[in-house]
């Protein structure tokens, strides 16, 4: 049933065609099916098709072809809103499906909704489109028309060189909005991370402190801190989920281990003890084994997870770099980027079995996903050698870029980045078992290479974004996260990095799941008070249905000055004294990261520090949020600048400041330090 105060309508059925993504067969499956209900004549109008039956006692439950289906709607968590939900606050959606006659539930369903809003709170006008309208183009994926939230994928993690990690809606991103959806501050840098296999939780390593953070993707909220011992680096989830593994490195030659933490109470289980050097994890299929490489000592650490004790130590070569159990193989593969060898260990003896012969240099090390296939990258090669499982032999080694360092793999293709090139090399992995090497395409994620960027650290840049034919890929050097589909040329889109520079990328899937039997849920931040429409995509039986949501104004987000924010759209922060300097920056709504227009009183002012030759201009629009105002820099110094706008009562002291250095021609040109976020975006521009 509805919440509280919620209007409980449904509104009559409708179909439409189209595609979201290409990309995702989930989408694909909308796509066929909308394109056959367009082709049969199917549409908005009563004639098209047969007519849903409301329940007169249940207005959010509507009965078709002998299927029922109720929707329901609340808060995640009750605090004291009576059950109300707020903006800004997380709301579950719930949909039941049974059969109507039994009350039996329906099973396996694969369900797709989204959210848009109607109608803004106190307000008497509506959205442009129904509900009926709208679902048709967004199966069709217009650029531009997207729902506020979209229930049928995931949303893009960025792990930033600063202490934060930045939530994104892509699917408002890719059609030129960026959403910055959430923020989550952390008490220093993150090394490393790995998601749970339910991906409620997102683990973190804090290295310095020797924490792990522990993320909720429900809340995108810091959930706990664990003690993980000292130097955390590595993390590992092992397949069943019930213990995480810590690498903890040993420094200055000393020897180092494991932690094992408990995932179900957030507790450390046991430390063991393995050897010196930095430690890369792998597990057993069945979870019966751990293992453990010790690179300083040249040995792998078996670890027999049942009683949390090492078993033995296994020499493999001077340099463990990397490991891996393939899925079909009985056998961990470890490889040495010294020797330029993979060693084979037998899944029960633990003795090695093989070497397979490479060359030195070699690094990170996958398995494709039936395990037949393994691809190692070499550093020192410029190149990628494919291994065949079945023979323990090197089928291929095809180059690549210069000195490749991370790889991600989705169904048919491994994307290989590399340190000294912009592009990344796509290996074609439906070409692996013929005779001739398979074909290397590439696409560019960025315009300079990532060893530009200071601190690259540990974490992962590129990541697959559903496992079928979507990436994800860090550019450190633009600070921008580029979005990339196969069979593109280039990217399709990009995520800022919002004054900070991101690192590792990872996704948090937010489609409904079936949470019991015939029960699909899904858990949402609604961005904005309002009155929802909450549409529903079901392909058996053939159904796209709307509801209605309510959710209520929340007094804490809307203070004045806390309801937007700035970013400074600027790359350089020095520049000659007299200069006329055209700073532009961009309002943006907090909660739906919309940039407000129609602004007519955005009032800059600018001092030389401390507080002299004050000045204060008024900003011209530019467009999408965008506003510029021009400086006159006449004297040198340090200067700081602020932002306010009376009509929408935000005061000079509300937003951040931003700071800029006038410089004579003696002057070092470094930038003053920081005091407000620095964007990536549009390039300062100057009056001549």
């Amino acid at each position: 049933m509805a919440s509280e105060g919620a209007p409980s309508m449904a509104k009559s059925g409708f179909r439409g065609g189209g595609g979201l993504k290409g990309g995702s067969m989930r989408y694909l499956g909308i796509l066929v099916l909308g394109a056959g209900m367009a082709l049969s004549g199917w549409g908005p109008g009563p004639d098209g098709f047969a007519a849903e039956r409301p329940d007169p006692g249940h207005p959010d439950r509507i009965v078709r072809e002998g299927i029922a289906v109720e929707f329901s709607y609340g808060p995640a968590e009750k605090k004291g809103g009576e059950g109300k939900v707020r903006e800004g606050e997380v709301a579950e959606i719930r949909f039941r499906v049974t059969e109507e006659a039994t009350g039996k539930p329906i099973r396996s369903l694969r369900p797709g909704a989204w959210l848009d809003i109607e109608k803004p709170l106190g307000r008497q006008e509506k959205a442009s489109m129904d509900c009926r309208q709208k679902v048709p183009l967004y199966l069709r994926g217009i650029v531009g028309i997207r729902p506020m939230v979209d229930l049928n994928g995931y949303f893009v993690l960025v792990m930033n060189r600063e202490p934060t990690v930045y939530v994104i809606d892509p699917f408002v991103g890719i059609t030129g909005r960026t959403n910055l959806y959430a923020s989550i501050p952390l008490r220093e840098p993150g090394t490393d991370w790995v998601k749970s296999r339910d991906e409620k939780r997102i683990y973190i390593t804090q290295s310095k402190s020797g924490k792990v953070a522990v993320i909720d993707t429900e809340s995108f909220t810091l959930q706990a801190e664990v003690d993980a011992g000292r130097n955390p680096v590595r993390l590992a989830l092992q397949p069943d989920g019930r213990f995480l593994w810590v690498g903890n490195d040993g420094r200055e030659g000393k020897e180092g281990g494991v932690t094992v933490i408990d995932a179900a109470t957030l507790e450390s289980a046991a430390y063991v003890p393995t050897g010196k050097g930095h430690h890369e994890l792998a597990f057993s299929p069945d979870s019966r084994f751990a293992y453990a490489t010790n690179r300083a000592g040249g040995t792998v650490s078996v670890i027999d997870v049942r009683g949390l004790k090492k078993v033995k130590d296994v020499k493999t070569g001077p340099q463990p770099i990397s490991l891996a159990y393939p899925a079909s193989a009985v056998a961990l593969y470890v490889a040495d980027g010294e020797e330029g060898t993979v060693s084979v260990l037998d899944g029960k003896t633990h003795e090695v079995t093989a070497k397979v012969r490479a060359k030195p240099g070699l690094g990170p090390m996958r398995f494709t996903q039936d395990g037949r296939w393994g691809l190692v990258l070499n550093s020192r090669e410029d190149a990628v050698h494919i291994l065949d499982v079945s023979t323990n032999r090197i089928a291929h080694t095809v180059p690549v870029g210069k000195e490749p360092y991370q790889m991600a793999m989705t169904r048919s293709f491994a994307h290989v980045r590399c340190l000294g090139s912009e592009r990344v090399f796509m290996i074609n992995l439906l070409e692996l078992g013929k005779e001739t090497p398979p074909p290397v395409n590439s696409y560019p994620a960025g315009s300079e290479a990532p060893n530009g960027a200071p601190d690259l650290g540990l974490v992962n840049g590129i990541a697959d974004a559903t496992g079928e034919a979507e990436v994800l890929v860090v550019d450190p050097v633009s600070r921008t996260t580029y979005f990339y589909m196969e069979g593109m040329n280039t990217p399709m889109g990009n995520f800022r990095g919002y004054g900070h520079s991101p690192r590792g990328v990872e996704t948090a899937n937010r489609s409904l799941k079936e949470t019991e039997p015939g029960l699909y849920t899904g858990k949402v931040r609604i961005p904005v008070a309002g009155i929802y429409d909450v549409a529903l995509f079901l392909d058996a039986p053939s159904l796209i249905q709307c509801f209605n949501a309510r959710a209520e104004a929340n007094p804490e987000l809307r203070k004045p000055g806390k309801a937007y924010e700035i970013e400074y759209l600027a790359k350089d922060r020095s520049f000659p004294v007299g200069d006329n300097v055209v700073l532009r920056f961009r309002l943006s709504d907090i909660l739906t990261g919309w940039g407000k227009e129609g602004l007519r009183d955005v009032n800059v002012m600018y001092f030389l520090a401390p507080g002299r030759r004050r000045t204060q201009v008024l900003a011209r629009e530019v467009g999408d949020g965008v506003y510029e105002a021009t400086l006159s820099l006449k004297a040198p110094g340090a200067y700081y600048v602020q932002v306010a706008v009376p009509s929408m009562k935000i005061g000079f002291m509300d937003l951040l400041p931003f700071t800029l250095l006038a410089r004579t021609k003696e002057t070092s040109a470094a930038p003053p330090p920081k005091a407000g976020n620095e964007g990536n975006g549009t390039e300062q521009e100057k009056s001549k």
